[in-house]
């Protein structure tokens, strides 16, 4: 008898163990889905180990045309919330999220609660008649903080008990992307001011060159994501020389041969490390975070149009720690 007592004790004990979170001991209890690479970090640097976070898009694929495998689709079914970019960057994984869904679940279009459509860009491969902006806000810093305000305040909504732990998080992440955001400000000064002009092959940094003050004078990509005909190249060729180009720059998402071909004819400079949501890095690295992708951007853009980078190198790129 009372040996059963005693079992009954120890099993009733181990139960209540494993229901109660413990300081200190990784809580699991949110399932998060995000899309890019950048996105999903900025949800681990504010949920941290609170949440149990899938990123559905590879880093190094097209976002615009990727859909998600059918071993997403688990991912997608058990989410809480899920977080996209909105502006319709996801266009192809959205439809099979809306497919997939529980009911219940939360979802959060950062693009589309960070700007208003009056602060909409739209350019070369997001053309106004076509009704799309360019959806890459995240990499204007400003509007990385505002994803990341509006990330915190969904977390602490839907998972009340965590609430003290994500604005913790938020608060010191915050406070690293304000310091990116300044620096990134001060080496751009430092780029000679006819230099500050920026043509890339992927259409992606209007939101950064507003913000920073480099006019983006053209993308080589067309707004269908193909290759330039012979014609575009031509153009293109004729306005770098017009223009008296310094850099052209490459994207890691979108390899090109055209890019041989224009500094051939040209004599620019080519440099191919662009990102605009590929990690650097080796997962678990320093610098595999988004704040390691904007320095490395920034570096590559700097040194490539005569500026000085130095200053970056104060800023940390690691994710934010328990």
């Amino acid at each position: 008898m009372c040996w059963r007592l005693w079992n009954g004790i120890l099993i009733y004990l181990f139960i209540l163990f494993m229901l109660t979170p413990v300081e200190g001991k990784a809580y699991r209890g949110l399932k998060v889905v995000s899309t890019v690479s950048p996105i999903t970090n900025i949800a681990h640097n504010i949920g941290g180990e609170r949440i149990e976070l899938h990123g559905l898009i590879p880093e190094g694929i097209d976002s615009h045309t990727f859909e998600p495998a059918p071993g997403d689709i688990k991912y997608i079914i058990d989410a809480d919330l899920i977080i996209l970019n909105g502006l319709r960057l996801e266009a192809p994984a959205e439809r099979l999220i809306l497919a997939n869904r529980k009911g219940s679940v939360r979802i959060l279009r950062l693009g589309d609660k960070a700007i208003k459509r009056e602060e909409w860009i739209f350019d070369f491969s997001f053309p106004k008649e076509k009704g799309d902006p360019n959806p890459h806000l995240w990499l204007d810093v400003q509007h990385a903080i505002r994803y990341a305000g509006l990330v915190r305040d969904e977390l602490m909504n839907i998972d009340p008990a965590n609430a003290d732990y994500c604005k913790k998080r938020a608060a010191a992440y915050i406070s690293r992307l304000e310091r990116l955001d300044m620096e990134i400000n001060a080496v751009v000064n430092t780029i000679p001011t006819k230099n500050r002009r920026l043509l890339t092959y992927h259409d992606s940094w209007g939101y950064f060159g507003r913000r920073y003050g480099i006019r983006i004078i053209g993308a080589i990509q067309p707004s269908n994501f193909a290759e330039p005909s012979p014609r575009d190249v031509a153009r293109l060729i004729d306005q770098i020389r017009a223009e008296g180009l310094p850099a052209i720059f490459g994207s890691e998402v979108y390899p090109s041969k055209v890019l041989d071909q224009i500094a051939r004819e040209t004599g620019v400079r080519v440099v191919t490390t662009l990102r605009d949501d590929a990690l650097p890095g080796e997962p678990g690295a320093k610098d595999h975070s988004y704040i390691g992708m904007m320095l490395d951007n920034v570096r590559n853009i700097a040194l490539a149009l005569g500026g000085d980078a130095k200053g970056l190198d104060l800023i940390d790129p690691a994710d934010i720690k328990d």
